[in-house]
């Protein structure tokens, strides 16, 4: 498994050719696939519901990132958490009790995750952390691919990293917006580790989408590699 991890953001795939977008993505290591669920209340947007799910479950082997930016939670999230091999963010500000939320999301099988919007600070979800999977840093304001990074957010995720290290919490730190040829290692330097790339990396539609994940993984590689020779004492061989 790796441990820097591509999570294709299906809202910016080819709706028309999304098989031949799926089966790059498989072919070409991507690690899961990022699908935000919108309902035109949390966020000014919509998207595809549950029946697209288990249809993009059906055909690949990919795990699912559900990222459900809604209201409501918890009349949905059930359904969604019953998707075998599904990681399930939620916004907590979507429901009433969250924790109660994390522990159904577990229940049916799902490793529950949460959604920290960037006006959200850290304080917001901080007992929460020990229940999770994984924490979506959002980067921009939910609700539209190709905005522009939030400049302190970067700050932010340093500090949710840093928080989740020192508590040696086993939670994925994922990046969601403008993950873009300029800012992943930045936010890798950061602490991300999963990377919800869209329209500014490997949707970018100038270049096929097997060089670009491609290229996504030879960066993620190369900084592993990097790290891991700095982790290493001196006098050790790896």
């Amino acid at each position: 498994m790796n441990k820097f991890k591509i999570a294709p953001s299906m809202m910016c795939a080819d709706f028309i050719n999304l098989k031949h977008d799926l089966d790059i993505c498989g072919m070409y290591g991507a690690d899961y696939l990022h699908i935000d669920i919108m309902d035109g209340h949390y966020v000014p947007n919509f998207t595809l519901g549950i029946d697209y799910f288990r249809a993009l479950q059906e055909y690949s082997s990919i795990p699912l990132d559900i990222h459900l930016m809604i209201e409501n939670v918890d009349s949905y999230v059930q359904d969604f958490a019953r998707i075998p091999n599904a990681v399930v963010s939620f916004h907590p500000e979507g429901c009433y009790h969250p924790l109660r939320t994390i522990d159904t999301i577990r229940k049916c099988g799902a490793r529950p995750g949460i959604g920290l919007d960037p006006a959200m600070p850290i304080e917001s979800v901080r007992h929460m952390l020990p229940d999770i999977d994984l924490i979506c840093i959002m980067m921009v304001s939910p609700g539209y691919a190709g905005q522009k990074l939030i400049p302190h957010i970067m700050t932010k995720l340093h500090e949710v990293s840093e928080y989740i290290r020192t508590n040696n919490y086993k939670i994925e730190i994922e990046v969601d917006g403008n993950v873009s040829w300029e800012n992943v290692s930045k936010m890798l330097d950061a602490g991300a580790e999963v990377f919800v790339a869209g329209s500014s990396s490997l949707f970018d539609k100038k270049i096929p989408l097997d060089k670009n994940i491609a290229k996504f993984r030879s960066i993620l590689n190369e900084y592993e590699q990097r790290t891991r020779k700095i982790d290493v004492p001196d006098g050790v061989t790896v």
